[in-house]
């Protein structure tokens, strides 16, 4: 069969680097990519964003399976073009992609269906978000209620800082029509966990647990980026809390979903965070994590082909996933600026000899060729990802490969995985 990858990040290459193992799969195709990926995949020149492009593709091609990484084509509704037209497409639909499309759609189905999450209020005048902070107090949470491409959330440690980021977001547009609407939450204490589930509206079929790091700087200090590293498993997610998980945050919103007419299928992303054994819900994302699907990936064994044929077909309960119990860690390395402004087109060194190192695989997320060279295109340039015998040696065997890579301007987190070693 032919598959087609919509996407350019880490995420997208590692799922391309899973799919292109499937037995099932005789070629890959990838829009638009990356350096990396066009190793495992042929490059297209089709941007994320150009649906009708995209949909023109897959039918003169007559591709088999297009699977969607990026949340953008998801809310803007790819899957149910695809689908008028016949093709078959891994994704949740527009109406079920509002789950991450809105933040204050995602609230209020939590609210109706009992979900544990933080108390919050939605507003879309500045004034009233204000007066509701003045009132609250800090440390507070003020999110743009649109896509923000995983930026969109601000702690705030003060009242004053939390009225700048409502100025910044619904006044000054830092995320454009995102921030028409604002979020504005309770600051949950804990430890953070991700959670992915495939699902076909009915069944649920959990991927291994994972952690990701927001912050751009060690010890979890500075802003938030799209992620700087995971790891597989967290020790945080204990076969108890992976019940609750299931039973109090997984099956009420699907079954909400689905009664609320926009059933889900595709996978589900629930970030969560975890305080004495129990889960509270930061965010639900209608796609695979980023940088969590490169660790938890890297751990599944078989083909994930079938299973993401299930969803789509509605036989899910016909799956299961075995997990390699080596523990795995990814390190993302991004350029010096992200995730501000940042220059592209520096030269990348160290990778050839990386590829020859055990256990360990390079997901590119913002590269490109240039000149016959490997240099940056993006902030988020690398995920470098290893397994290791135990979260130690995981970490261990990560790092070791992350030094051996260079560019003018990297900068990494020192520190993925150091919460997981607090749990040994």
């Amino acid at each position: 069969m032919k598959v087609l990858m919509v996407g350019s990040g880490g995420r997208e290459h590692a799922l391309v680097w899973k799919i292109a193992q499937s037995p099932k799969v005789t070629k890959v195709y990838c829009a638009p990519g990356n350096a990396g990926i066009s190793e495992q995949a042929t490059i297209v020149p089709i941007k994320a964003s150009d649906l009708n492009g995209l949909l023109d593709f897959a039918l003169k091609e007559k591709i088999d399976l297009t699977v969607v990484g990026p949340e953008d084509p998801l809310t803007r509704g790819i899957v149910d073009l695809f689908e008028s037209k016949g093709l078959f497409i891994f994704g949740a639909n527009r109406k079920a992609a509002e789950i991450e499309g809105s933040k204050a759609f995602a609230k209020e189905m939590m609210k109706k269906y009992f979900i544990p999450t933080a108390f919050y209020e939605v507003f879309d005048n500045r004034n009233e978000a204000v007066k509701y902070i003045r009132k609250q107090g800090a440390p507070i949470v003020v999110k743009a209620d649109g896509l923000a491409a995983g930026k969109g959330v601000i702690i705030c440690k003060t009242v004053e800082e939390a009225i700048q980021s409502v100025d910044k977001i619904m006044m000054e547009k830092m995320f454009g029509e995102a921030g028409n609407r604002v979020v504005v939450e309770e600051y949950l204490v804990g430890e953070e966990a991700s959670y992915i589930a495939f699902t076909d509206g009915k069944t649920i079929l959990p991927m291994a647990s994972s952690q990701d790091h927001k912050a751009i700087y060690d010890g979890d200090q500075g802003p938030n980026t799209g992620g700087m590293g995971a790891y597989s498993p967290a020790p945080v997610v204990t076969d108890e809390v992976h019940e609750r998980i299931i039973e109090k945050v997984l099956r009420p919103i699907i079954y909400g979903m689905g009664e609320a007419g926009r059933p889900y299928r595709g996978v589900l992303y629930a970030g969560l965070m975890i305080l004495d054994g129990h889960p509270k819900v930061l965010e639900f994302n209608a796609r695979f994590g980023d940088p969590e699907t490169q660790p938890v990936l890297m751990r599944m064994k078989g083909d994930i082909v079938p299973i993401l044929e299930a969803c789509m077909k509605g036989n899910l309960s016909q799956c299961k996933i075995e997990w390699d119990n080596r523990p795995s860690t990814c390190v993302v390395m991004a350029s010096k600026g992200y995730p501000g402004d940042y220059e592209k087109g520096k030269m990348i060194g160290g990778l050839k000899e990386v590829s020859r190192m055990d256990g360990v695989f390079v997901f590119h997320a913002g590269t490109a060729l240039k000149d016959g060279q490997i240099v940056t295109n993006g902030g988020r340039v690398l995920g470098v990802t290893g397994l290791g015998e135990d979260i130690p040696r995981a970490i261990e065997r990560t790092y070791q490969a992350v030094k051996k890579i260079s560019w003018d301007g990297v900068q990494y987190r020192t520190d993925i995985g150091q919460k997981a070693l607090c749990r040994l």
